[in-house]
């Protein structure tokens, strides 16, 4: 006996989230059905969608626009980390082991998961540069297949982008190779920062 159009409808749409395969997307819709606190899980989506927006300078979500990190004239302007998502942020703000400003590219390189160049706001980074004021920039993209074609991604444009630029460094191979930056304790996050490491610019 088939489902409900109403359901089918439901299990579809967790099959659009990352991750989320056939079998996973038909538990997670019966247990919306089960829970009868299950609409707040509808409620919790309204608001992040009316409320949440991303910061025109950085790319962060955020409640404002410019966001806190981008509003606060504490925080190190000439030292920009570039990183592929708003989580990314979360984690180093969580470790509290950098103080410059961020750049979220929304994404990592991965054309396979449908994610191409044009996809992560390389060109608004480019921008950012080439304004002036920013003497290092940071690829603190995630140390897997994805994040270092990413950063080679980012490395080339801004390399394309003129002389005279920032120094550009990589967060160090202290870390995990297959790791994501969400996922590290302080002290990795805060060795890696330490020990980047200048990547030369190959001009074209």
């Amino acid at each position: 006996m088939a489902y409900p159009d109403a359901v089918v409808q439901l299990i579809e749409a967790f099959r659009r989230f990352p991750g989320i395969g056939a079998v996973t997307a038909e538990r997670l819709a019966f247990h919306v059905l089960r829970d009868p606190r299950a609409r707040e899980l509808a409620r919790a989506i309204d608001r992040a969608v009316e409320e949440a927006r991303r910061c025109r300078t950085c790319g962060n979500v955020s409640e404002a626009d410019p966001c806190r990190v981008c509003s606060d004239e504490r925080r190190d302007a000439t030292v920009l980390a570039v990183v592929e998502e708003p989580r990314h942020v979360e984690a180093l703000e969580r470790a509290g082991v950098f103080r410059g400003r961020y750049h979220v590219l929304m994404g990592a390189l991965n054309p396979a998961d449908g994610t191409e160049a044009a996809h992560l706001s390389v060109r608004s980074l480019v921008k950012r540069v080439q304004a002036g004021g920013i003497q290092e920039v940071i690829l603190a993209t995630d140390p897997d297949a994805e994040g270092e074609a990413t950063a080679q991604l980012v490395l080339e444009a801004l390399a394309s982008s003129g002389d005279g630029g920032p120094v550009v460094t990589r967060l160090a191979r202290g870390l995990p190779a297959g790791g994501a930056i969400e996922y590290l304790h302080k002290g990795i996050l805060e060795d890696a920062l330490e020990g980047r490491r200048e990547v030369r610019l190959r001009r074209s």
